[in-house]
C-alpha cells in the first residue's frame, strides 16, 4: 500500500450521477471508500483509492463525479472529471441499460481519441436487465461489457477478471529507467548532490527508483556526491558502463567524467521512462527559436514550496536568458494546474513527472503537439542551454540520432 501513486495502474470510474459509481468502486475495494447516497452528484471532488489488485499488483481506483452534472458548480465538477482522463490507464464507463445515451456515447469517444482502454460496466442489473441489441452492438466494438450489481456483488469477479485481462500493454512492459542502459554485472555511478532542496534523511523519488532499477537488473550501482566523483573513478579497477547525475550538476560532472565514458541525467532517464524522448529532444531544439520577450511555460509535478536557489523558478530562468541573450516571459504552475490555452507559449519546459503516472505525462505531450508548441523537460533544457546536449544523449542512440538530423 506504500506503492507511489507514480507505480500504480490508475482505473477510472465515469458515468452519469447516480448510476452507482460510487457503490460499485466500494463493492470491487470490498470498503467504504466512497460516500453512497440516493441524492445524484453526491461525488464532488475525484474520489482515490489505492490497493493491490492480485496478481496485478498496486492500482489507484479514481471515483468521479457524474458526466451530465448540471449548474455552474456541476460544469466544474465536470470539468474535474474530465482532467481525470489525462491520468487514466484503464477506464470503466458505467452506466444501465435504461439511461445509455449522449453522454455515454460521448464519454466512450473521447476516450477512444486517447486511446485508453475501456471496460463497459452496465451497473443495477438486477433492476435493469440489458438489452440484447445493445450488447451486441458494443461487443461489435470489441469492447468488454460486464453486467454487475453492486447490492447484490452480482458479476464483481467478473469486472475484477476483466479489469485484469484488460490492462494496457505498455503498463506492464513500461520503458526501464536505466539498467537496460548498465546491463546485468556491469556498473553505474548516480551522482546525488546534498543540497538544500535534498530531502533530510532520504534521496529524491527518481534517485532511490534508479536504484532499485539497477538492483532489479543485476548491475552495480555507486552512489557519490558530485565533488567525489572523481575520486570513485580512480578507485575503480574498470570503467563505469554509465554515470547518472542530477542535471544541475551537469557541468561539473561532466568534467569530472572521461568523455570515454557515457553520462546523462535522472531528469533526462525519465523523459524516457515517464514520457517521450524523442519529442522532448525535439522540444529542447526550440531554444535555438527563443527571442527576447518570448513567453515560456515552466511546470512542476509536484507542489513543494521552492526554497532558495530553486531549478524550476531561478536556475532554468537563469541558464534560459544567458542562452537567449534577453529577458523571457516565464510563467510557472505547479501540481496539476496547467493553462487551458497554451498556443501563446514557445516553449514548454516540464519536471520529470516521477510522482505521476506515465499516462498523465504523455497527455501533457500530445496537448502541446495539438497546440503546436514544443515541450521539453528540465534535464534536457540543461543540457541545451549549458552545451552538453550531445554528450547528454550519448546512452540514447535514437534520440541522438533525431537531433544530428534535424538540427
Amino acid at each position: 500500500m506504500k506503492s507511489p501513486k507514480s507505480f500504480r495502474l490508475h482505473i477510472g470510474l465515469f458515468g452519469r450521477r447516480n448510476v452507482g459509481k460510487s457503490s460499485l468502486l466500494n463493492a470491487l475495494t470490498q470498503q467504504e471508500v466512497s460516500i453512497v447516497s440516493e441524492i445524484a452528484g453526491t461525488t464532488t471532488d475525484p474520489v482515490e483509492k489505492p490497493m493491490e489488485l492480485l496478481p496485478l499488483g498496486p492500482v489507484l481506483f479514481i471515483d468521479t463525479a457524474g458526466i451530465d452534472d448540471i449548474g455552474a458548480l456541476g460544469e466544474k465538477r465536470i470539468q474535474k472529471t474530465v482532467a481525470v482522463f489525462d491520468r487514466t490507464d484503464l477506464a470503466i464507463l458505467i452506466s444501465n441499460s435504461n439511461d445509455w445515451g449522449e453522454f455515454e456515447e460521448k464519454t466512450l469517444q473521447e476516450l477512444k481519441d486517447r486511446e485508453i482502454p475501456v471496460l463497459v460496466v452496465f451497473n443495477k442489473a438486477d433492476l435493469y436487465p440489458m438489452r440484447s441489441c445493445m450488447l451486441n452492438s458494443l461487443t461489435g466494438e470489441q469492447l468488454p461489457v460486464i453486467e454487475t450489481s453492486a447490492t447484490t456483488r452480482a458479476g464483481i469477479s467478473q469486472l475484477r477478471h476483466a479489469i485484469l485481462k484488460s490492462v494496457p500493454d505498455d503498463y506492464i512492459n513500461r520503458p526501464s529507467i536505466v539498467a537496460d542502459l548498465v546491463g546485468p554485472g556491469e556498473a553505474a555511478i548516480l551522482v546525488v548532490p546534498i543540497d538544500k532542496e535534498a530531502p533530510k534523511g532520504r534521496l529524491i523519488l527518481p534517485q532511490v527508483q534508479s536504484i532499485r532499477d539497477l538492483l532489479d537488473g543485476d548491475s552495480f550501482c555507486m552512489v557519490v556526491k558530485e565533488r567525489e566523483l572523481r575520486e570513485a573513478l580512480s578507485r575503480l579497477n574498470k570503467p563505469p558502463k554509465l554515470v547518472v547525475t542530477d542535471s544541475q550538476a551537469f557541468l561539473k560532472v561532466a568534467a569530472d567524467t572521461p568523455t570515454e565514458i557515457p553520462l546523462t541525467s535522472f531528469s533526462i532517464l525519465f523523459a524516457r521512462h515517464q514520457g517521450d524522448l524523442t519529442e522532448m529532444v525535439r522540444g529542447a531544439m526550440a531554444i535555438d527559436q527563443l527571442k527576447t520577450g518570448d513567453k515560456v511555460l515552466i511546470a512542476e509535478a509536484c507542489s513543494h514550496h521552492p526554497i532558495g536557489e530553486d531549478i524550476g523558478t531561478v536556475k532554468i530562468p537563469r541558464w534560459l536568458t544567458q542562452y537567449v541573450g534577453g529577458k523571457l516571459e516565464i510563467d510557472n504552475v505547479r501540481g496539476r494546474d496547467f493553462p487551458a490555452n497554451i498556443n501563446d507559449y514557445k516553449l514548454i519546459i516540464h519536471c520529470g513527472a516521477c510522482m505521476w503516472n506515465r499516462r498523465e505525462m504523455l497527455s501533457r505531450i500530445i496537448k502541446a503537439k495539438q497546440a503546436g508548441v514544443p515541450l521539453t523537460n528540465y534535464g534536457l533544457t540543461i543540457a541545451y542551454s549549458l552545451g552538453i546536449f550531445e554528450r547528454a544523449l550519448q546512452p540514447f542512440p535514437a534520440a541522438l540520432e533525431v537531433y544530428k538530423n534535424e538540427r
